[in-house]
């Protein structure tokens, strides 16, 4: 087994492990490979060992790298988990099947511009900045469904979740069930939360969609 397969298969188990010891459906979960500040050559043994659903924080760095991969592995499934400027949307609704990060009317009005231009639907998710920290992106907990609202009436934009980044510090268990709770209220199926630390306790919250970097991959790589 290379070392791609073994730490995809560690992953994996855990995920089935916390679904079972939650409740959870098997398979109800699924593993989205924190692939930013990583190359294509890092990228490739893990799509060669069966992984194929991929988050990139960078519209740019994601063009950079992901178009060669596509070309040569079907099946990939990207999502945005960066924030997104709107000169960005063209190239992000290209590229992307999933946009995770919509946060503010501005930018979910040029998404919608662009998707009945192109054409091309990715899935949109709404940032919730559910910490409500001042240095983090996402809208605050309490306009959550005044947003889910104005996406689905105004835009016609196919909002499917909400995704978030609890704080740092502290137990990050509230703030998932504070996020499942705004879902279960909006009618919104898709859950986006737990990253490489937390996702067993984001799993027994209900988390759809887990970010998991470090733990598949190691240590970022950082260029200058």
């Amino acid at each position: 087994m290379s070392e791609a397969a073994a730490a995809i298969a560690a992953i994996q188990g855990a995920i089935t492990r916390a679904e079972a010891d939650s409740g959870r459906v098997a398979g109800s979960t699924t593993l989205v490979a924190v692939s930013k500040t990583h190359d294509a050559d890092t990228i490739r043994p893990f799509l060669q060992a069966g992984l194929r659903v991929f988050g990139e924080n960078r519209v740019q760095e994601a063009k950079s790298k992901w178009p060669q991969l596509q070309a040569e592995f079907s099946g990939i499934e990207l999502h945005l988990i960066g924030p997104l400027q709107t000169n960005k949307v063209r190239d992000a609704v290209a590229l992307f099947d999933v946009i995770e990060t919509i946060d503010r009317p501005k930018l979910a009005r040029a998404l919608a511009d662009e998707i009945q231009r192109s054409g091309k639907a990715p899935r949109c998710l709404i940032q919730v900045n559910i910490g409500r920290e001042p240095q983090k992106a996402g809208v605050d907990p309490d306009q959550t469904q005044v947003l889910v609202d104005l996406c689905r009436r105004e835009y016609d934009l196919p909002i499917s979740g909400l995704m978030c980044i609890p704080p740092a510090e502290g137990d990050p268990v509230p703030h998932f069930q504070h996020l499942a709770a705004l879902a279960k209220a909006a009618g919104l199926a898709e859950i986006s939360m737990g990253m490489s630390g937390d996702f067993p306790q984001a799993i027994a919250c209900g988390a759809t969609h887990v970010r998991v970097g470090s733990a598949l991959f190691g240590n970022r790589q950082y260029h200058q």
